[in-house]
């Protein structure tokens, strides 16, 4: 087993964190495997014959007999690859971070900067000076959506071997000093990571940390998951935008506005909740720098994690939020988010564990990111688009919808239909008849090969659950009980689809219908405190596809297990196999696959928040080494880890034949 506890313990979990990279290398029709990534011995010999199928031998969940597993990053899973000679090898896996958020590293220019630190509008530093005498930089311990990337003629110092990038962003921070929750109330930071990638090996170490100036989009709100582009820049999200009427509709108060707005601008009503609540787009310079722009003509929703299809121009979208919906865009032009027509699904036969549903597609609108962008910096407020009220105003002009479980009766002013589709999506689209119907739709990806895409469903629960108040039996997503647990959502696609209007959709890729692939399971809690099944999935998140592999890898956010894991889903074998443990209390996030960056592929996956004590921990909670080991590893809990996977099999060859 490979864990984080250390030879001085600090150093090890340097080895174990978080981000999880496969460096298997691509390329030609033979197979010639040694152990990589700087963890593993190489025990391999040559073979002519071909790989035939790659799988995952799991790992048992942790438990106190070794408490320190409990407390760490823990693998004890292996990559088994069988050959068209019907022999095996099997190759044990490991971790090596890059750094302990809160740790000092290199700004790539001779000096050193805080990982996953916070800064203002101005580019300083934000303090923590909730404790007298204890001041220092705000720094987070949620690092979230992670991309891994190349750009041409790169020029960044130090590297020795082949130039890397990775972007990293920070949804939050937990806690002050004095533990007073933070959520929401800091600008989220987003960095660009130059790595050296060892031309044999593929191991990657950090060179430069840079910090992406984000004062030209008025700062980031509250950044969660995140995907590549087929065109190669780093799609990041914005969930959970500020409910500008205030009517606890949508996902955050306008009081957690103001507090971001205090500690990004200076003062509590600079803030407007309409810059928030977009899909922001980072491009990677040579240098190792980044620039960010801000797509507002993409819905503003609770953006969980976009994934853009093969067309370059066709975006699922998932939405973070209770009685959420799913949405699609539809790009004007190819690798070009600029511009485009906004769709909601709506189910016409209904969804459950057991049913596979229908679904036709609502036209929400088109148009431009700068011409819904000029609305908000000129000025518009809320009642200038959409009459919203939460007690039942008599008037059939009015349509009753429920979002966030609230009931609100809404209609669109007359001339601003515009402005409602882009700026008042989750009113609008419920409004217009859509599905507005899950609860925590978070991680969506894609099996190109099949024309299937994936969405997490974290929890199936109140608004999915027949009998519920916040459920609309008509829209067809009911569930007899609820599965506190969620699953996995699979959607099949196709082209020729048409909209609410009668209009051709242009795209390849709509979804047409989708059902259920995987269910968690609750449970009684169990003698460790697990309210779900340990060997099921519970409150899926991030969910990545690998082409090669194909493999469905799935990071939970899971306030059902103890300890939130990450598995591999095979979607031929039908098989789901635990591959990583997360500290107790750590979420597991910013999941992101690479099948080829110089002929290494990669998978990555952070954690947050270890030693979130909630109710179910409190069996490992009591365990002093628990948390003294939580403490000493992850800075006294405000610290989270960032790093690789080592140990698997370098090949020049994925692909099964």
């Amino acid at each position: 087993m490979s864990r984080t506890p250390d030879l001085s313990r600090r150093n090890l979990v340097k080895l174990l964190g978080g981000m999880p990279l496969f460096p298997l290398a691509a390329g030609a029709s033979t197979a010639m495997l040694t152990a990589c990534g700087g963890g593993g011995s190489s025990n391999d010999s040559s073979t002519s014959a071909k790989i035939s199928s790659v799988s995952f031998t799991g790992m048992a969940a942790p438990t106190l007999a070794n408490p320190e597993n409990i407390a760490t990053t823990t693998v004890d899973s292996s990559m088994v690859v069988t050959y068209s000679d019907n022999t095996t090898k099997t190759y044990d896996l490991g971790y090596k971070t890059f750094f302990i958020t809160g740790e000092q590293v290199s700004d790539g220019k001779g000096g050193t900067v805080i990982a996953g630190g916070y800064y203002n509008i101005d580019n300083e530093p934000i303090y923590d000076t909730s404790v007298a005498l204890a001041t220092r930089q705000f720094f987070s311990d949620c690092p979230d959506g992670s991309t891994l990337l190349t750009v041409s003629n790169p020029t960044v110092t130090g590297v020795t071997g082949n130039t890397v990038f990775a972007v990293v962003q920070f949804e939050y921070t937990t806690r002050n000093q004095a533990l007073t929750s933070m959520y929401g109330l800091l600008p989220s930071p987003i960095a660009v990571l130059t790595l050296d990638q060892n031309k044999t090996t593929g191991e990657l170490s950090l060179v430069k940390y840079h910090n992406v100036d984000t004062s030209g989009v008025k700062g980031l709100w509250i950044t969660c998951g995140a995907s590549l582009s087929p065109w190669g820049t780093h799609l990041s999200s914005e969930e959970y935008e500020p409910d500008a009427f205030d009517q606890g509709a949508l996902g955050q108060p306008l009081s957690t506005l103001r507090g971001f707005s205090t500690n990004l601008f200076g003062d509590s009503s600079t803030a407007n909740p309409y810059h928030y609540g977009h899909l922001p787009e980072v491009t990677v310079n040579p240098d190792g720098t980044g620039t960010i722009k801000k797509h507002y003509c993409m819905g503003r929703i609770s953006h969980e994690l976009i994934q853009v299809m093969p067309d370059n121009r066709t975006a699922l979208m998932g939405d973070d939020a209770t009685n959420g919906g799913l949405f699609m865009f539809v790009a004007d032009t190819a690798k070009d988010l600029s511009a485009g027509t906004l769709y909601v699904a709506k189910y016409t036969t209904e969804l459950n564990d057991t049913s596979t549903g229908s679904i036709s597609w609502i036209k929400l609108g088109s148009a431009t990111s700068d011409e819904i962008k000029a609305l908000v910096d000129g000025g518009i407020v809320c009642t200038d688009i959409m009459n919203s009220v939460t007690t039942d105003p008599s008037d059939s002009s009015y349509t009753k919808v429920v979002l966030n479980k609230t009931n609100v009766w809404v209609r669109a002013i007359s001339g601003k239909e515009k402005a409602a589709a882009f700026l008042e999506t989750h009113r609008y689209a419920a409004m217009k008849g859509g599905s507005l119907a899950f609860t925590k739709m978070e991680g969506t990806t894609v099996n190109i090969a099949d024309k299937k895409a994936y969405s997490a469903i974290s929890a199936i629960k109140d608004s999915m659950v027949t009998g519920k108040s916040s459920n609309v039996s008509s829209l067809n997503v009911n569930f007899a009980t609820a599965i506190n647990a969620g699953g996995v959502l699979e959607h099949t696609m196709a082209g020729g689809q048409v909209d609410s209007d009668g209009h051709a959709i242009n795209s390849e890729w709509v979804p047409t219908s989708s059902k259920f692939i995987l269910l968690g399971q609750d449970i009684s809690s169990d003698s460790l405190g697990n309210t779900a099944n340990p060997d099921k999935i519970a409150n899926p998140d991030n969910l990545k596809f690998s082409e090669k592999l194909r493999t469905l890898f799935i990071g939970e956010d899971s306030g059902m297990h103890v300890n939130n894991f990450l598995w591999a889903y095979n979607v031929d074998t039908k098989t789901l196999t635990r591959i990583l443990s997360c500290p107790t209390g750590a979420e597991s996030t910013g999941l992101h696959m690479s099948d080829d960056i110089n002929g290494f592929a990669y998978v990555l996956s952070n954690f947050q928040h270890p030693g979130d004590w909630e109710s179910i921990h409190s069996i490992v909670k009591a365990n002093t080494t628990v948390v003294a080991t939580i403490n000493e590893n992850y800075e006294n809990r405000f610290g989270a880890a960032v790093g690789y996977l080592t140990g698997l099999p370098v090949s020049t060859s994925l692909s099964a034949t």
